[in-house]
């Protein structure tokens, strides 16, 4: 995913991203240091924190006079985004009871719950501190909202686990709670800070809405395609935890009988006893197939949303991250 001509618009920021990023993990407390260097540091793709590069520098982002680019309010956004987004996946690992992440023990398995969930919260937290230093209410009203929303997107995809019940549409909404939200809020507070138009912001927002949910849907169809080598974490992981995700969903509608019921019962109870045979009733019926094609219209919406957009290299970098985030494997 990490493909050259995506970053190279913007390789110095990256690299003041990254650099911004581990300054800000010190803390008079070592634990938090170590769990924090761990989990950044586990060779996580800083989609999010691109998007909003991309975005401010597409919307015609200068830096002030007299601020460096290392400490730029742009960089500053793009760290708040990658620390909430650590934050996520930290307490999510301990919601799922999740062993594996990107090839690595997860920071639960390490160190335990409390230690994860703790660590988590410190992130969200100097996020916040960093996001006073950028001194944008807009941004602040932004992702004051995006972390709202996806907590909500999280107690109710934990509410729809083990429901095989669940529709397609609620799925959607999760997915755009819990996972589109944040690359929504990435795009458009690079916007923000760049004094785009209205229009261009909503342009903006619609982007990373629609790369986000792409994003999140690739995740689903890789769960039944993907080995654990190049997912990083365990095949079948969603559907040992009763997750209704699309190719389930699709599957129990079109299915046959038995499948739809083999499908039925591995979301009531969890579990992988029947992976095997499931991973072929999800490709037989042609689940994969359908949330492939869902994922490309999304990527197509995104692309289509920031059509207005002047030209520029940082423009082209944005329609090729949407078109690679249908045809990552990992």
């Amino acid at each position: 995913m990490q493909s050259n001509p995506i970053h190279n618009v913007v390789a110095n920021e990256f690299a003041n991203v990254n650099s911004h990023i581990m300054s800000q993990l010190k803390s008079d407390i070592p634990l938090i240091e170590q769990i924090g260097y761990y989990i950044i540091s586990n060779g996580g793709k800083r989609l999010r924190p691109l998007m909003v590069l991309l975005s401010a520098r597409a919307c015609g982002y200068k830096e002030e006079s007299e601020e460096l680019i290392e400490e730029s309010n742009m960089v500053r956004l793009a760290t708040i985004i990658e620390f909430i987004h650590t934050a996520t996946l930290l307490h999510d690992d301990v919601v799922d009871e999740s062993d594996m992440r990107r090839g690595k023990k997860t920071a639960n398995e390490e160190w335990g719950n409390a230690p994860s969930v703790l660590v988590g919260d410190f992130l969200y937290s100097r996020a916040f501190q960093i996001m006073v230093e950028v001194g944008s209410m807009r941004c602040m009203q932004i992702l004051s909202e995006t972390t709202n929303i996806i907590s909500e997107g999280e107690v109710q995809q934990l509410i729809n686990c083990g429901d095989p019940d669940t529709t397609e549409e609620s799925y959607l909404k999760v997915i755009q709670y819990k996972t589109a939200k944040l690359f929504e809020g990435a795009a458009l507070c690079g916007s923000v800070i760049a004094k785009a138009s209205e229009q261009q912001n909503q342009a903006m927002a619609k982007y990373g809405m629609h790369v986000g949910t792409a994003f999140q849907l690739i995740d689903d169809v890789m769960d039944y395609t993907s080995t654990a080598e190049e997912m990083g974490k365990s095949v079948g992981d969603d559907l040992a935890e009763g997750k209704p995700t699309l190719p389930l969903i699709y599957t129990m509608k079109y299915g046959s009988d038995e499948a739809k019921q083999r499908v039925r019962e591995a979301i009531i109870n969890g579990g992988l006893d029947n992976i095997e045979q499931i991973m072929h009733d999800v490709s037989e019926c042609g689940a994969i197939n359908y949330t492939q094609e869902k994922a490309e219209e999304q990527a197509k919406l995104a692309c289509s949303a920031i059509s207005s957009l002047p030209n520029s290299s940082y423009k082209e970098a944005l329609i090729a991250l949407a078109n690679a985030s249908v045809k990552r494997k990992s």
